[in-house]
């Protein structure tokens, strides 16, 4: 089974250098920002900038291409201006993402702040309501993503993300992302192949696999259940080797665009991070028992 591994990749210096640092690192899929995620203001996207991204991505013959979007986005604030800011920025992820020819957009799908989860889901509704009316004709799907749970925030449970995917009058235009260091912080079971087992079991009842469209796949510095978000290095963290090696093995998660959120740096025997762990998924993929952390 061909499995296709990607990261999230820094624009700097123009967003075509991410599409052509993940071909350097023998990457199938690269998943990028499209505009400085820490700021509500966009510039428009110049031709130039959807000509060059273009290209690369012929060029380096990346099967997919992914977007995240701000975190600054938050479609259940109890905040009126919030909301309103948010909807007018994920109008413009959602249209960046479309002139890229970028197909998948995650989102976190946001805090009640207070004010109770039913509340914030139909919030989150309304927004993407108001979003997907705004822009009938974009073909870019947004994927809710599985959030840790950290503080007011909804997605850290997959039943949130169905009822949001149920409620919406569009729902074609939904899908899921799932986060392996958000799972498990958010209490499933990723400690154990078998654990695992039973966590692929309940996304496929709760949402079914056909709605998952990507999966970033994450170590945690967290132990199951903590609700915090501390993403680390795959095999040296709280999701056991075996539950990675039951994701990457299963027949349809497995073929999703696998994108790595760990942190960059050199390891320990001077490869970029982003190498050594695509090489750990590998060899858990194919052979759990004969994976072993670096030295040093």
């Amino acid at each position: 089974m061909k499995t296709l591994f990607g990261s999230h990749l820094s624009i700097a210096g123009g967003m075509e250098k991410a599409a052509h640092e993940a071909e350097e690192l023998g990457m199938g899929c690269v998943q990028v920002f499209t505009k400085n995620q820490r700021q509500w203001k966009a510039p428009a996207l110049k031709d130039e900038t959807v000509e060059r991204w273009c290209e690369a991505v012929r060029a380096t013959k990346l099967k997919t291409t992914v977007s995240h979007d701000s975190y600054l986005i938050n479609l259940a604030s109890k905040d009126a201006e919030t909301r309103k800011k948010s909807l007018a920025l994920l109008e413009v992820e959602i249209a960046n993402c479309d002139a890229l020819g970028i197909p998948w957009l995650v989102m976190h799908p946001g805090a009640h702040l207070g004010d109770g989860e039913a509340v914030g889901i139909d919030r989150i509704v309304a927004g993407l309501d108001r979003v997907h009316e705004a822009l009938p004709d974009a073909q870019t799907v947004t994927c809710l993503e599985v959030t840790a749970g950290q503080g007011t925030n909804l997605g850290y449970r997959l039943e949130h993300l169905s009822a949001i995917i149920d409620k919406v009058a569009l729902p074609e235009r939904l899908a899921v992302c799932l986060d392996t260091a958000h799972l498990i912080a958010a209490g499933y079971d990723l400690t154990s192949g078998e654990g695992a087992e039973g966590v692929v079991q309940e996304v496929g009842a709760v949402l079914g696999f056909d709605r998952v469209r990507v999966m970033h796949i994450n170590d945690s510095k967290v132990e199951r259940g903590k609700r915090v978000d501390r993403h680390e290095h795959i095999g040296y963290g709280t999701v056991s080797p075996e539950a990675f090696s039951v994701l990457l093995n299963h027949k349809k998660l497995g073929r999703l665009p696998l994108i790595l959120e760990t942190p960059k740096a050199e390891a320990p025997d001077g490869r970029a991070w982003d190498l050594v762990n695509m090489e750990s998924l590998v060899q858990m993929r194919d052979d759990v028992s004969g994976w072993k952390k670096l030295d040093g």
